[in-house]
């Protein structure tokens, strides 16, 4: 397994997609912004796992990121565009986990006041990580029921919500990661996008498709959390009444406005996998990669695996590894 080395590249405007909620130029912004506080994760290369999707693979390691995934970087930049009187009000927001654990970091680092509301089966070290940067931990029983504790908790105390993947500030932010990968391996010919609320996958196609519109760029979304999937078929976001996936950083109840506008103009496809797919690439991303990530984390490679990411052999891909904050118990459970 090697790493690629970095190639610098101005980004290029677009000015037929300049009507979106984001731009590149606010993605081009975000970078400059976090740049001084965020690692410049590796793409890293694999001929084990480029062999069994039949591809030329790079993994784009955001479990390396702060905080363990790609969510400190849309955290950190939503934070900074706040004003002085949202950040004296305090910011309050919903997650599985690691939207958390970025948010909790990224207020920690500016003296911000955080609360963060998750359901009751949140990953142990995910609300351990976010109570260990200062913010308060709340839950629900489900995930489905969070954004109503949550809202009532914002009214009775004022605070400012940052949207976990619907902010185009959070959007912008994970946009960066788009950015990197064009320039770390330009000859990149499809991305395939572990995909929950859409966040990242809207914000790498805004940063991708402005420069370089010929790329594939594929959503993969677990089959017990089909939000981006479900709201493209029907037209406008939806809410899931329930939600069943081993990949809870995957498990948006609901869409956004903002997302959906992106990837349903910009990217070419959302596939769905179960979860024994998923796992079946976490396995094999450990055992050939040497790399851990969580069940979210693998969505991308194993939408390479099954085929559903629709590529030709010999396809210049890259998936990306967007997280690996599990809690060492869960892993010897699911392995």
């Amino acid at each position: 397994m090697t790493q690629v080395a970095g190639v610098a590249t101005i980004p290029l405007a677009n000015s037929a997609l300049d009507d979106l909620p984001v731009t590149l130029a606010d993605v081009v912004a975000a970078r400059e912004r976090i740049t001084p506080f965020i690692h410049r994760t590796p793409l890293l290369r694999c001929e084990a796992l480029s062999a069994m999707t039949r591809t030329r693979l790079g993994l784009k390691a955001e479990n390396f990121q702060k905080t363990g995934s790609f969510k400190a970087r849309g955290a950190l930049n939503a934070l900074l565009r706040l004003s002085p009187e949202q950040r004296e009000r305090g910011i309050v927001t919903l997650s599985a986990g690691n939207h958390g654990q970025g948010l909790a970091w990224a207020a920690a680092k500016f003296g911000v006041r955080c609360a963060v509301f998750m359901p009751e089966t949140a990953t142990p070290s995910k609300v351990a990580a976010i109570r260990g940067y200062g913010a308060e931990a709340h839950f629900a029983p489900v995930m489905e029921r969070v954004f109503a504790a949550m809202e009532a908790h914002r009214e009775a105390h004022g605070m400012h919500f940052v949207h976990p993947f619907g902010d185009p500030a959070i959007i912008a932010g994970q946009g960066t990661v788009g950015l990197e990968i064009l320039e770390d391996g330009p000859e990149t010919e499809a991305i395939s996008v572990c995909v929950g609320g859409g966040g990242l996958l809207a914000g790498i196609a805004v940063a991708v498709k402005s420069q370089r519109p010929e790329i594939r760029i594929v959503g993969a979304e677990p089959e017990g959390a089909p939000t981006v999937s479900r709201g493209l078929a029907a037209g406008r976001p939806i809410t899931l009444e329930s939600i069943t996936t081993v990949a809870d950083g995957l498990s948006a109840p609901f869409g956004a406005e903002t997302t959906h506008a992106i990837i349903a103009r910009l990217v070419d496809d959302v596939v769905l996998l179960t979860d024994d797919e998923i796992m079946a690439a976490l396995r094999l991303i450990l055992e050939r990669a040497k790399v851990l990530v969580e069940p979210a984390g693998a969505a991308g490679v194993a939408a390479l695996l099954n085929g559903a990411a629709g590529l030709a052999p010999g396809t210049a891909a890259v998936a990306t590894l967007s997280g690996g904050n599990i809690d060492t118990g869960r892993l010897r459970a699911l392995l």
